[in-house]
C-alpha cells in the first residue's frame, strides 16, 4: 500500500482502535506490582501510543501530501534517470516522448483534490499530473501544470502564455498549493470573469532532495535547488509547453518558505523571473535541523549566507528591474517587521508592493485571502501573448 493510500490510513486507525481496546480488556491482568505486570503495562501504552501516533501521522500526511511515497519518507527518492544525459541544449520530446524533460506521471494525490477543472479542456481548463526532469541538477520532480481553457483553443493555438511557477511552503508540496491555497481553483475563476489573463500555473515544492529543506540554494556538494528553479525548471517547461521565452513572461509565487523561494530567485536570477509575489516570506536562508548546512564552510560559506539575505542584497548590491509583492499582517504573523524594512530598502529599478492585513495568522486561512490580490498583480506585470509560434 503507498503511504498517502486511504487503504494504509484505515489500516492503521484499525490497529489503533483494536490496540487500545485490548489495553483496556488486558489491563486488569497487569494489576500486580511485579516486574512482569510493570513491564506488561509499560509495553501496553507504549504499543498503543505508537499506534496511535501513526495513525495520526498517516493520516496527516495523507491530507497535506507532505511525504508522497516511501521512498521520500526514507529520503530515497530516485534521481533523475539516466536518460538525461543525451538531451542537450533543452531539447524535450512531446509528452510521453523518450528524453523529454516534462513527463507524465502517477496522479501525486491529484485525484483527491476538490474543485479542479472538469469537462473539455477548451471549456474548462485542465490540470496535468507531471515529473519535471532536471539536466544539470539530475533530480525529478513532481509537479502540478494548470493549463487555461484559452490554451487548447484554436484562437490561440499560435500564441504563447505567461507563466507562473507556484512553490509551496516546507514541508508540503503541488498538492497543498492545489487543495488548500485552491490556487488552480481560483486562478481559473479570475481568468473566467477576466479578472486575469490567461496564464500556465506550475506548482511545485521547494526542495528537491525530500526530506532535506534545500531552501532554493545550491548547497556545495549537495543538491543543486537554485539550478533546478532558475536553470533546468525554465529550459524543461520551455521545451514542452507553449510559454513565452522572455523574462517578461515568467512570474514566481510563493507562500512561506515557497514565498522566500521567489524572492531569492527574482534578486539573483532577474533574466529569468521577471515578478515575484511572496506570501509571508522570511527574507533570508539560515540554517537549521530541516537544512542541514546549506552553504559550506570557511569564506565561500559565509559568502553565500550573506548573500541569502534579502535586506543585505537590497542595501549592499544593485537591485534588478523586477517587481516584486510581499504579504503580512499587523497581528500574527512574524515577519511584520522585517517586511517594513524589506520595503523600504527598496530603490529603482526594483518596484514592490504589498498586502498588510490587520489580522492573520501563518496558514492557509490567510493566504487564501491574499492570493486573488496577488494573482490579479501578477496579471499586471506579466505580458500576454507573448510571441507567435512559427512554423506550426
Amino acid at each position: 500500500m503507498g503511504l498517502t493510500s486511504r487503504s494504509l490510513e484505515y489500516v492503521m486507525i484499525a490497529l489503533a482502535v483494536g490496540c487500545a481496546g485490548l489495553t483496556l480488556w488486558l489491563w486488569p491482568r497487569f494489576a500486580g506490582r511485579g516486574v512482569r505486570a510493570w513491564l506488561g503495562r509499560l509495553a501496553a501504552l507504549a504499543v498503543t501510543q505508537c499506534a496511535i501516533v501513526a495513525a495520526l501521522a498517516l493520516a496527516v500526511n495523507t491530507t497535506f501530501q507532505f511525504y508522497g511515497s516511501w521512498d521520500e519518507l526514507l529520503g530515497e527518492d530516485e534521481a533523475a534517470p539516466a536518460a538525461l544525459s543525451p538531451v542537450q541544449g533543452g531539447a524535450a520530446g512531446p509528452a510521453g516522448a523518450s528524453g523529454g524533460l516534462v513527463r507524465p506521471a502517477p496522479p501525486q494525490g491529484l485525484d483527491t483534490v476538490h474543485g479542479l477543472p472538469s469537462g473539455p479542456p477548451d471549456k474548462a481548463g485542465k490540470v496535468e499530473s507531471v515529473r519535471i526532469l532536471g539536466r544539470r541538477s539530475q533530480v525529478a520532480n513532481p509537479a502540478y501544470v494548470y493549463l487555461p481553457p484559452q490554451y487548447f483553443q484554436r484562437q490561440y493555438a499560435r500564441q504563447r502564455f505567461p507563466v507562473i511557477v507556484a512553490i509551496s511552503g516546507y514541508p508540503g508540496g503541488s498538492f497543498l498549493l492545489a487543495q488548500h491555497l485552491r490556487l488552480p481553483q481560483t486562478a481559473g475563476g479570475l481568468i473566467r470573469t477576466g479578472a486575469m489573463q490567461p496564464a500556465v500555473i506550475v506548482m511545485v515544492r521547494p526542495t528537491i532532495a525530500p526530506p532535506r529543506d534545500t531552501e532554493c540554494v545550491d548547497v556545495p556538494g549537495g543538491p543543486q535547488a537554485e539550478t533546478y528553479f532558475a536553470q533546468d525548471l525554465p529550459e524543461a517547461l520551455r521545451g514542452h509547453y507553449r510559454i513565452g521565452h522572455d523574462p517578461s513572461a515568467w512570474g514566481v509565487l510563493g507562500y512561506s518558505s515557497g514565498g522566500t523561494c521567489a524572492l531569492e530567485l527574482i534578486l539573483r536570477h532577474p533574466r529569468v523571473y521577471s515578478a515575484a509575489a511572496a506570501l509571508s516570506p522570511d527574507y533570508r536562508v539560515v540554517n537549521d535541523p530541516t537544512t542541514g548546512d546549506l552553504f559550506g564552510p570557511g569564506p565561500e560559506g559565509e559568502r553565500g549566507k550573506r548573500e541569502h539575505d534579502l535586506l543585505w542584497r537590497l542595501r549592499r548590491l544593485p537591485q534588478p528591474q523586477v517587481s516584486v509583492l510581499v504579504s503580512s499582517s499587523r497581528r500574527g504573523e512574524p515577519n511584520y517587521t522585517a517586511t517594513r524594512a524589506f520595503l523600504a530598502a527598496v530603490r529603482p529599478p526594483m518596484s514592490a508592493q504589498s498586502i498588510i492585513l490587520d489580522r492573520g495568522s501563518h496558514n492557509f486561512r490567510t493566504w487564501r485571502r491574499e492570493l486573488p490580490t496577488a494573482l490579479r498583480w501578477m496579471n499586471g506585470q506579466l505580458t500576454f501573448p507573448q510571441d507567435v509560434v512559427h512554423g506550426r
